[in-house]
């Protein structure tokens, strides 16, 4: 049975997958964190270090922005790929130019201050979740600013996966929240037409975290995905 590789979105780790890891059993599930380095590409390769020889790969958020890296480097490992909530486009301009003033403020002690104002607000399609967000929070306090400003950097720097997902022909999911605010439906669309064999899964009543804010929907979209 092929593993599957998880990897979380922006300061989070293996708790962004709520029970998906334990509604995939038996398959083995790997939890691959993108903490190591300052770019995109660094990440991926230290992921394929610890990674099974091939595997199914599942990224949200950021974790979908290193999946398409890992894919990149490595198509020959990636079995199937699924891509939730998440962005193949370089960061825009204007995205560019608010990262350095984050990490200076995070880097100041002010990780809760900005995960607070400037980040979690967008993540849920209901803002009165507050375990969820609690549990956001708690991801952040555990990987620390050191890992908000390598992932910032990466994610500031990285390139365009257009051509990447246009050459991958595997089973394929492109999932999304509903009101996904930080990931809009546009990008998912575009990821949808360059790989028109993938299946496009939208989920109702979710925003940027699926796993934890939908999970029934998430786990039924993921098994169907693995099952193609």
């Amino acid at each position: 049975m092929t593993p599957v590789v998880l990897i979380p979105g922006m300061m989070c780790d293996a708790r962004m997958w709520g029970d998906v890891p334990q509604a995939l059993a038996p398959r083995p599930v790997h939890h691959a964190l993108p903490v190591t380095g300052k770019t995109i590409a660094d990440m991926a390769r230290a992921i394929l270090q610890d990674a099974p020889d091939r595997f199914a790969l599942a990224g949200l958020s950021k974790g979908g922005i290193v999946a398409m890296e890992i894919l990149r480097q490595a198509p020959d490992r990636v079995e199937r790929l699924a891509l939730l909530d998440t962005n193949p486009l370089a960061e825009a301009p204007e995205m560019q130019a608010r990262r350095a003033p984050q990490i200076d403020r995070v880097m100041a002690g002010g990780l809760e201050d900005v995960m607070r104002t400037e980040m979690m607000p967008n993540y849920l399609a209901d803002p009165s979740d507050t375990a969820t967000l609690d549990l956001c929070m708690a991801m952040a306090r555990t990987l620390g600013p050191e890992v908000f400003q390598r992932q910032s950097l990466a994610l500031r720097d990285r390139p365009d996966q257009c051509a990447t997902l246009a050459r991958f022909t595997g089973p394929a999911l492109v999932l999304m929240g509903e009101q996904d605010r930080p990931c809009p439906r546009d990008r998912h669309e575009l990821m949808h037409r360059l790989m028109p064999h993938s299946r496009f899964v939208i989920v109702p009543d979710a925003g940027h975290l699926p796993p934890l804010e939908q999970p029934d929907a998430t786990i039924t979209a993921l098994k169907d995905w693995l099952d193609q």
